[in-house]
């Protein structure tokens, strides 16, 4: 996937002044890493930010953790083809905050743990958690190589003017100022440098959005009065095209926010780095406001742009369609219909929505590492400052090879939000699938939950791949399913496969409600 490949035209690159404000941004994100690394001084404060952060910085920080260039450019392209049938998820979100305030988080805090995954340890033993800790690190390094490679072959590499080749290059760039922010000042540089990224993601949007209303002369001017026959028709429960349908975005939204904030560790991280469960829930309802905001006005944006480039075909990359040019659009106009400077700060926001996601992978996965991984199987403890120093260098280590896996993230064909969900989001319900068998099954069993994770990944894998397995264009069910479908699998092969007399199902975990994880 190259895009934007004929934007290389004089007066659509980016200007000198846009570079000045990309690269003070830089030096703002490392000035940030600075100041914070002489304010840490143990593992815990480093990892968890001393347990004791404030849940809206928290909250915001994790938007930005789950809002990624991917989605911040995909909404408005997804606009321009479907229509508002993805906004459909958006309805989920009062179900998701129930279910990880009080269904999720009351499990996790009470433990005191510094890792998630200790969780499973709790419940089924070590080999559970040590599969949750693989599938974890697998699926984080291939979102953060998602990320990094759609940043640079998306915006950076087509923008600058430089050639194709040069994107690997541009990657490891990008994440040398991640990786030096987060490895100097831990989860408190990152949830600071996440909350100015979440205002720059708002900013730009916006901006954006007030240039093109003034340019078509008011609101009126791009609102739709009709349902726009480039959108197809609306299914609500299923489209037999396999494209997109109401039921599927729903579906889609709901479960991938349910397994995200109840078994990544980007999320429970966040969880555990306040006080208690009441502070937790106001880190998952910060975090979904904010992404309904931008949510919608990325959808009025991806409206907006529709009627732009529709009333100048010209403005559209040589020989492409609106739809086929969807995920072009914005980085199109961003340079060819906003003033130098201007460009260079919403430019800065794609950068930030990048950033924000590969910085708290990083320190999500240094966590689990040192935890589950080094910590578990050592038996020397290090000091405080001999921690801090490891937990560093594991951060630079991972950096590096997220740039590596990069490199091969092209390979993958489809649009960007087809993109994160073939590559990252093939793991996500068999990690959840853990936690679901652990926290809801009584009658679960070590053996039963691994078996489980079959049944899971014999959906996913086929539903996501079906055009590399046979060929043919489309899949018999819309990609959105793939996730539904594979976790309703992975439970009920769970539980079937609890029945078997092969070992004997644990206790359950217990609950708390206002417990705090305060040392």
């Amino acid at each position: 996937m190259t895009l934007l490949m004929t934007l290389a035209l004089a007066d659509m690159l980016l200007q000198p002044l846009d570079w000045v404000v990309i690269v003070a941004y830089g030096i703002g994100m490392l000035l940030v890493g600075w100041y914070y690394s002489r304010r840490t001084h143990s593992s815990e404060e480093y990892l968890l930010g001393g347990r004791s952060m404030k849940p809206s910085a928290v909250g915001l920080s994790l938007f930005a953790t789950l809002f990624s260039t991917i989605t911040y450019l995909s909404i408005p392209g997804e606009m321009v083809r479907f229509g508002p049938i993805i906004l459909a998820g958006v309805v989920a979100y009062p179900l998701i905050y129930y279910i990880a305030g009080w269904l999720l988080i009351p499990v996790f805090m009470p433990l005191k743990v510094t890792s998630g995954y200790e969780l499973l340890e709790v419940r089924f033993g070590p080999t559970v958690r040590l599969v949750g800790v693989a599938f974890f690190i697998m699926l984080r390094l291939l979102w953060m190589a998602v990320v990094v490679y759609a940043t640079s072959d998306t915006v950076l590499v087509p923008l600058a003017g430089m050639s194709p080749s040069a994107t690997p290059w541009v990657c490891a760039v990008l994440a040398f100022v991640t990786i030096a922010y987060t490895s100097m000042g831990g989860l408190r540089a990152v949830v600071v440098t996440d909350v100015i990224q979440t205002l720059l993601l708002f900013l730009g949007a916006a901006l954006s959005l007030i240039m093109i209303t003034w340019a078509l002369g008011g609101v009126g001017e791009w609102w739709p009065r009709t349902w726009n026959p480039n959108w197809g028709d609306v299914h609500w429960v299923y489209d037999p095209t396999g494209k997109r349908s109401v039921l599927g975005a729903f579906a889609a939204t709901l479960v991938w926010y349910v397994c995200t904030t109840g078994s990544d560790q980007v999320a429970i991280q966040r969880y555990l780095a306040t006080r208690d469960v009441i502070a937790a829930r106001s880190v998952v309802s910060v975090s979904l406001i904010a992404n309904m905001l931008v949510n919608m006005l990325l959808a009025c944006l991806g409206l907006a742009l529709f009627t732009y480039f529709s009333a100048d075909p010209s403005r559209l990359p040589q020989g492409q369609t609106l739809r086929e040019a969807s995920d072009q659009l914005f980085p199109s106009f961003i340079v060819s219909g906003l003033p130098a400077g201007l460009s260079g700060l919403i430019i800065a926001g794609l950068l930030a929505a990048a950033m924000s996601s590969l910085s708290a992978g990083i320190n999500a996965l240094c966590s689990v590492i040192s935890t589950d991984l080094i910590g578990r199987f050592t038996s020397r403890k290090p000091d405080a400052r001999q921690m801090v120093r490891r937990e560093k260098i594991l951060s630079i280590i991972i950096g590096c090879v997220v740039v590596v896996i990069s490199i091969g993230v092209g390979y993958v064909h489809g649009n960007l939000l087809e993109l994160a969900y073939k590559v990252v989001n093939l793991l996500v319900v068999p990690l959840f699938g853990l936690f679901f068998m652990a926290i809801f099954v009584k009658r679960a069993t070590a053996f039963g939950t691994l078996v489980g994770i079959a049944g899971g990944l014999a959906v996913i894998v086929p539903l996501n791949y079906w055009s590399e397995i046979t060929g043919e264009s489309e899949p018999p069910i819309e990609f959105l399913w793939a996730m539904p479908l594979g976790l309703i699998a992975q439970v009920a092969l769970g539980m079937a496969a609890s029945m078997l007399p092969i070992g004997k199902a644990p206790p359950m975990i217990p609950r708390g409600e206002t417990t705090t994880t305060s040392q």
